[in-house]
This record gives structure tokens, sequence and C-alpha cells, in this order.
């Protein structure tokens, strides 16, 4: 579904990370992890074509693919930003931001096709969101908007699902739904997964493999390969400690990068983080 091949990503004078070599299959749910500024959300953008590479390709589904600029989109790929909650008088109806995705790559104004109607019905009911599907989107909970993204990212039925720290914001409740619906679509219709995430916990049960990127530096395993203190001791340079408490893992001595951003991550140099059990 997607093929990464030496890939590299510079900013400025600093390179993220080079060498990447990356293949998803159809159904394999891959979490992306690291500190922040690492350029986990800035690999996201260049699979869909909005960061052109330094160095290397990508191909979704066996073909080049190619930057928005050369056409509206790619139907392929669905994408799951973090939630942020609407404003309150926000006009649009829950199924308006679904109906976004079916409509939303159509030149001209948003005119209804036939059969529009059934889709968006078919895509609420998908994420659960059929109940209020009628109600105003800004009325709604963080978790309930958030169901709705999944939905208008998966309106053209992609074979990749891109989603970027989805689970942030969300309560316990509302994290676990919002990824039972991911984990279902990958499950029931085989589309691939690629989840970037701060807290590695509430889908640690449903990961093939971990990309771990740090310090320009990559690890590529199972959860149980990754997550190692002698594994990520190595490959930070510095002590790094994976303890598992709970049924949850923590990971603690964990040094931000240096003070950047990643299109929304921010981090502060010198201090440290705990990760998997709270923010990685």
């Amino acid at each position: 579904m997607l093929s990464i091949r030496g890939a590299g990503l510079r900013r400025d004078d600093r390179e993220l990370w080079s060498g990447l070599d990356l293949d998803i299959a159809a159904g394999e749910f891959i979490a992306v992890l690291g500190p922040s500024g690492s350029g986990k959300t800035t690999l996201l953008r260049s699979v869909l074509g909005l960061q052109p590479l330094s160095a290397g390709s990508i191909e979704v589904g066996g073909g080049a693919h190619r930057a928005p600029a050369h056409r509206r989109g790619d139907p392929r790929i669905g994408y799951v930003p973090q939630q942020r909650p609407l404003p309150p008088d926000t006009s649009m109806r829950a199924r308006d931001v679904v109906a976004l995705g079916v409509r939303g790559a159509r030149f001209g104004f948003p005119i209804p096709h036939r059969g529009d109607r059934e889709r968006v019905d078919v895509l609420l009911d998908g994420v659960g969101a059929s109940h209020f599907g009628d109600r105003p989107v800004g009325l709604l909970s963080g978790g309930e908007q958030q169901r709705l993204r999944v939905g208008q990212a998966l309106a053209d039925d992609p074979m990749l699902l891109l989603c970027d720290e989805p689970l942030s914001n969300l309560d316990l409740a509302n994290q676990r739904a919002v990824t039972e619906i991911i984990d279902h679509r990958r499950r029931e219709h085989g589309t691939a997964v690629l989840f970037v995430t701060h807290d590695i916990n509430p889908i640690l049960d449903r990961v093939d493999r971990i990309l771990y990127i740090a310090g320009g530096r990559f690890l590529l395993g199972t959860p149980d390969e990754v997550l190692r203190t002698e594994v990520l001791t190595a490959l930070y340079g510095t002590p790094v400690y994976v303890f598992r408490t709970g049924g949850r893992l923590v990971v603690v001595g964990v040094p931000d990068a240096e003070t950047h951003h990643d299109h929304g991550e921010d981090a502060s140099e010198g201090t440290a983080t705990i990760i998997a059990g709270g923010a990685v």
C-alpha cells in the first residue's frame, strides 16, 4: 500500500532523517513515535505530497505519488488530523463535515450528486455518528467531532489511512472508541494505517510495527523489539528506561529535541519527558 525508499528530509540546514525504507502491507497498522520535532508529522506531509523529500521516493499502491499541485488530492489516501474543537457557533451539521469528504474533491460549487446523501449516511453509521448526524457540529463533544473526521477521511474508500495524533485531547473512552473505528476499518477492508501518536498505550494491542524516529535516526520493528531499554538507549545515545506497569508502558529519561517546531510539534531543550505512558 505504501513504499518508501531511501527517503531523506531536511529542514533548513538540519537533517530530520535519511535512508528511510518502509513498506506497509494491506491491513498493516504502523505507529510512528519519537520526541517532538523529530519529523513524524513531516513524514505524513511527505506521503500526502505536501512536503518534498530531500532524497528518495514514495509510492502509493504500487505507483509513483504525485504532489497535490498536479491534482486535487489522492483518493487512495485518507487523512485524520488532530482533534481541535470547532467553535460552538459553527453553522455546519455533523453530516456536513462528512459530506465535505464525499464532495470536497469536486471542482466548482459543492452541488449534491445522486447518492451523496446515502454515502454520507453509510459513513456516519460506520463511525457510530448516525444518532447525532443532524446536530450542529460545534455543539458536539471532542470525541464526536473526531468520529466525523474519521468518517470524512474514509469517504473515498482509501487504501491508506494517515493519522496525525488523532487521539490528542480525547479522554480515555473516546480514545478507545476512535481507535476501534480505525482498527475495524483496517481489519475489515485491508486499509493500511500509518499512525503518529504521542502515546502508544491506547493502540499498543493493535500495532503491528513501530517506526521510532529520534535525533536523525530511526528504528523499525515490532513493539517488543523497539520499546526496550537497551534499544532506546542506543537510539538516543543516553540512558532511557522502559517499564511495564498496570498493563501500560512507561518510558522515562528521554531528552526532548532542540527547540523547534514540526508543523505543530514543539519542544524545550534540556527537559526530560515521559513517553508511552503519557506524551512521546
